[in-house]
């Protein structure tokens, strides 16, 4: 399982690098904020299907306004179901990425974090390297705790911050499986390749 402290801080290109890397299929069962145009960005299904060339399911939910999934969902009088949202039993390894960051709630009772939590699968933790993240990322570990998620350890994602990393990773008694820099140009090659100066593929296996 792939989430964040946050949106927006890289997490679906790491998922895509990691599928890529590891063979595995991809998984989001819930994707908020679809394409309205052709000239507008593609949903993350298809970024990791471009960035990484893996198996991708499809989604649960297919949400088209671009917010929390509860509110998302409410626009179009759709209720998400928590109990439709099951691992799928398929014969490769499998990179789940939840919406948003841990809270983010899909119900007005059910955040995205029960949702991991009944999963119980191993959670990697995306954590942005600027400013901000050592109080985000200690919070989303207390979280993570609090629900008894197994936690495999925390991918850094931006430009290297070695103490932000090591502070995090000791105060938060967190592994730390590496870095993902930033990549000036997106493609398939591209993200293999930082995906490889940053992790070994064997610490998520």
């Amino acid at each position: 399982m792939v989430t964040g402290t946050d949106t927006g801080l890289g997490k679906t290109v790491f998922a895509a690098a990691l599928a890529g890397a590891l063979g595995a299929s991809y998984w989001k069962p819930v994707q908020a904020g679809l394409p309205t145009s052709e000239n507008e960005s593609e949903t993350d299904s298809q970024t990791v299907s471009r960035l990484a060339g893996v198996s991708v399911l499809p989604e649960i939910y297919r949400l088209k306004m671009p917010a929390s999934p509860h509110r998302a969902a409410a626009a179009e009088n759709i209720t998400i179901d928590p109990a439709r949202l099951r691992l799928p039993e398929i014969p490769t390894p499998l990179v789940v990425e939840g919406a948003g960051g841990l809270m983010v709630p899909l119900t007005q009772d059910c955040l995205f974090i029960d949702i991991f939590a009944r999963w119980q699968a191993p959670l990697v933790l995306c954590a942005r390297t600027s400013l901000g993240t050592i109080n985000h990322t200690l919070l989303s570990l207390e979280a993570i705790r609090r629900r008894n998620i197994t936690l495999l350890g925390i991918a850094f994602m931006g430009a290297a911050n070695e103490d932000s990393e090591s502070i995090i990773c000791r105060l938060g008694r967190a592994r730390r499986l590496g870095r993902l820099a930033p990549i000036a140009a997106l493609s398939r090659a591209s993200v293999a390749d930082a995906f490889a100066a940053g992790f070994d593929p064997r610490d998520f296996q």
